[in-house]
């Protein structure tokens, strides 16, 4: 492979005038300093998937940014997590430029180096780049990232920069299908959403003109407590180590936590945080395994229904030393129950939604594992591109 070279990420940096820098240290920028307006500070905790997610993003005042303006970043930059999940980084693109790189994090600028940010991102992404920087994290309990580490990784590369373009945007691609899939798929449970906010939340399901009310209450409706109407079950521990290879997803209170060979749930099905995050509510379409930190549910009423219905509820922690959701707790919650003709119907509309949304998701699984495979072959030149007629797309990244 004489069109490919081999350097690390330092002396690329170097030759491009870039830099590899910490963020700002606690000391200069303190939780006291955040408000829910201004520009947003990337932490570890908001890099996700190659991207920098806003959903919690902690934000500063612009005298701060102009006080830590040396951390500010900048189009086709890479920010990483300096501990827990060190091989985690995220790449800087147009709406994330003059953000902040936080304490906590690394931020990695190329500047004109001649490697093109997009495939580099991409290399950083891939399995034995992140196995060799999780090799060299310094730490026994907390793994823990630096400057040092990062100037180290070895980083191969095709000489022609239009190569390098070539790759990035094959993979661009697949990650463009998949962001437009999800797109589609949270506008379905938006969709699902309405109806159910509309029908049992502000009344106005079909026919309500014409429904008698007492005290407010729709004529056929039932003031109940939740434990009337579902139960919670308890999900089974699953250590790491027990786990078999396979496709079946493990919930716990945070989500899927993992893959097992077996369920012990038929889907579709509802869980719910039982320990730690307490009260989160998922849906899972397939067969699951549900941990011990959370609670699976069994009734006889449509589950399409008792999943926004759970999701409506506040449900109070009374575990004062580690978070935790009580079935007691849970069943005395009372509610306003619709009658089972309004649910079936319900059930009917929305039941069109979700098998939509399967559809993508399903879609999704297979653009990420074809992208996955992909991935290693083009980032070690096994899989060529030269004869491919493949032209960056001017809305794709570049470092400058």
């Amino acid at each position: 492979m004489t069109d490919w070279t081999i350097s690390t990420l330092g002396e690329i940096c170097k030759k491009g005038g870039g830099s590899i820098q910490t963020g700002p240290f606690g000391s200069q920028l303190h939780e006291s300093d955040y408000q829910q307006e201004g520009t947003p500070v990337v932490m570890p905790a908001d890099i996700n998937n190659g991207l920098i997610s806003t959903r919690r993003i902690a934000r500063v005042s612009e005298n701060h940014v102009q006080r830590l303006k040396r951390h500010k970043l900048k189009l086709g930059d890479i920010v990483y997590g300096r501990r827990g999940d060190i091989g985690r980084q995220a790449l800087v693109r147009d709406t994330n430029v003059g953000w902040l790189c936080g304490t906590g994090c690394l931020k990695v600028t190329l500047g004109s180096a001649a490697v093109s940010s997009e495939f580099l991102h991409r290399y950083l992404s891939t399995q034995s780049v992140i196995g060799w920087i999780e090799g060299q994290a310094v730490g026994a309990t907390m793994p823990n990232l630096n400057t040092g580490i990062l100037e180290r990784v070895p980083v191969i590369f095709p000489k022609a920069i239009e190569t390098q373009q070539k790759i990035a945007a094959i993979l661009s691609a697949y990650d463009d299908l998949i962001a437009n899939n999800q797109r589609r798929i949270t506008l379905l449970e938006r969709m699902a959403e309405d109806i159910y906010l509309e029908w049992f939340v502000r009344l106005r399901f079909p026919g309500h003109e014409n429904v008698a009310r007492d005290r407010g209450v729709p004529a056929g409706w039932n003031v109940c407590s939740l434990g009337d109407v579902l139960e919670l079950c308890y999900g089974k521990a699953l250590k790491d180590e027990d786990r078999q290879s396979g496709t079946v997803p493990v919930y716990g209170s945070g989500g899927v936590v993992g893959a097992h060979s077996t369920s012990l749930v038929d889907g579709p099905g509802i869980v719910v945080g039982r320990k730690g995050n307490v009260g989160s509510v998922f849906w899972s379409e397939r067969a699951f395994f549900p941990i011990d930190t959370a609670y699976f549910v069994r009734s006889a009423a449509s589950l399409y229904y008792l999943v926004f219905l759970l999701r409506s509820m506040n449900f109070i922690n009374n575990d004062s030393a580690v978070p935790g959701l009580s079935r007691q707790q849970a069943y005395s919650n009372k509610l306003l129950f619709p009658p089972n003709r309004l649910i079936e119907d319900f059930t009917a509309k929305v039941k069109v939604l979700f098998d939509a949304k399967r559809v993508l998701s399903e879609q999704n699984e297979v653009l990420k594992a074809t992208r996955d495979a992909l991935l290693p072959r083009l980032i070690s030149g096994k899989l060529s591109v030269n004869a491919l007629d493949i032209h960056f797309p001017p809305g794709m990244v570049e470092a400058g």
